[in-house]
């Protein structure tokens, strides 16, 4: 057993002084508070659970910031991205993968992400690359392997670069069946559909009942665009999110990534099935998918995670400030995704601490006995903390819109950032850089 000394820690009941944290395989075994310290046991400053990021696309980490270009048609949306990104999918292959996963993971450690639900529909990459950067980086995974059957509503044949996506339904069973033989400590597994237009009403209906029947996380991209919701409704007659609920006991389990396009009765009906809808406002931004209705959504009682997808930010702290800032430019208010006299920056970060934590199926976002003893230690004499009090730490967090003054990320009780670095930073921008210039 180690242990772990915090000047403050933020447990289930708020902020705590003097905390110790008993650890033991990987688990935190006990919380001590008011504890006093040994002479010459580590300290740390502020320590608080670490999260979830519940919406990453790894390899895409290798296309930020080439697309940001004006087309000279100047139409240039979310579609027009999507064949920038088939291009560089097109040309990867499992070690590119893995290197580019490798810089991605470390990177978010750094940033304060201690688990990552990996949203894998790279087939011909197999999915043994995203394991094998997990392990390296020590981040916790839920790789979700994701069904990937057709071009859209009315074209059942995938285009050329879409077809390395596609595994025919019993294929796509068994690999996920390969790829479950592979859990281990820090490796854990969920299952996907990529989009309703993407697969077919028959292989969702079984895709399904596997996710249920093995309770597992099901995780799948819904009415991200509004294009999509057009052609839903041209060929099912009804709306993406009307149709889903309609069609299937949504509960806990379900992850409904961005979910940006919503009316007021679906917004209702996601709240109380329980489903966590995983929020991208850095991605959805750099999109231009629009803005989800957060706030009608918060006050039905709706739960929610944060993902970094497309990784133009690996910052789980930024993700919560656009969260709400994307609330304050639609509604012309301050504070708008919080109930009467609640912080905003706390409020959020325990709401997706929550949600994450069901999106990916681990034991992480609390620092309490029994949780996985994975945390983020914050440099407590950082200037972004002056003057705060237990009330205003996490709000001076969000909304600094600074580096966040991560020193140290414990992932299943060991150290995988220190001083404020991946403990393999060099070697993972060493290998990245190489993938990278090759690709060009």
């Amino acid at each position: 057993m180690s242990s772990l000394y915090a000047r403050k820690a933020l447990l289930p009941s708020g902020w705590a002084t003097g905390v110790r944290l008993r650890i033991s395989e990987g688990r935190i075994e006990a919380v001590d508070q008011d504890a006093t310290i040994p002479e010459g046991e580590f300290q740390a400053g502020l320590v608080i659970p670490g999260l979830c990021n519940a919406h990453s696309h790894a390899f895409q980490r290798a296309l930020v910031g080439r697309t940001e270009r004006r087309s000279p048609a100047g139409k240039d949306n979310f579609w027009t991205w999507r064949q920038e990104m088939y291009r560089l999918a097109s040309r990867l292959n499992p070690d590119a993968v893995r290197a580019i996963a490798r810089q991605v993971y470390t990177e978010m450690l750094a940033a304060g992400y201690t688990s990552v639900a990996e949203f894998h529909y790279l087939h011909h990459a197999g999915f043994e690359a995203i394991i094998a950067a997990a392990e390296e980086t020590g981040i916790r995974l839920t790789f979700v392997p994701i069904l990937y059957e057709r071009a859209g509503f009315d074209n059942p044949l995938p285009n050329d670069v879409q077809k390395l996506f596609v595994k025919p339904l019993d294929e796509f069973v068994t690999l996920n069946d390969q790829a479950k033989a592979l859990v281990s400590e820090r490796v854990d597994f969920g299952i996907g559909i990529h989009s309703l237009r993407a697969v077919s009403k028959e292989s969702i209906d079984r895709i399904a009942e596997l996710a249920r029947s093995e309770a597992i996380p099901l995780h799948v991209h819904l009415a991200e665009q509004q294009r999509e919701v057009d052609e839903c409704l041209l060929h099912y007659k009804t709306r993406p999110a009307r149709w889903l609920m309609d069609r299937y006991d949504v509960s806990a389990d379900w992850c409904l990534v961005h979910a940006t396009h919503l009316e007021s009765d679906e917004v209702s009906a996601i709240a109380d099935s329980g489903a966590v809808v995983c929020l991208c406002p850095s991605t959805e931004a750099n999109l231009g998918d629009g803005i989800f209705p957060l706030k009608e959504y918060l006050d039905k009682g709706g739960s929610i995670a944060i993902g970094s997808d497309s990784h133009v930010s690996i910052d789980p702290f930024e993700e919560l400030r656009w969260l709400e800032y994307g609330q304050r430019l639609t509604t012309e208010s301050r504070n708008a995704s919080v109930f009467d006299g609640g912080h905003t920056g706390h409020t959020l970060f325990d709401l997706v601490a929550t949600g994450g934590t069901r999106a990916c199926g681990q034991q992480t976002g609390r620092l309490e006995a029994g949780a996985l003893a994975d945390l983020v230690v914050l440099d407590d004499k950082d200037p972004v903390f002056a003057g705060h009090d237990d009330d205003t730490l996490l709000d001076s967090l969000v909304f600094s819109g600074y580096r966040v003054p991560v020193d140290r990320v414990m992932v299943h009780g060991e150290w995988q950032v220190l001083d404020g670095q991946h403990v393999s930073q060099d070697d993972a921008r060493r290998e990245y850089r190489r993938v990278v210039e090759a690709l060009q």
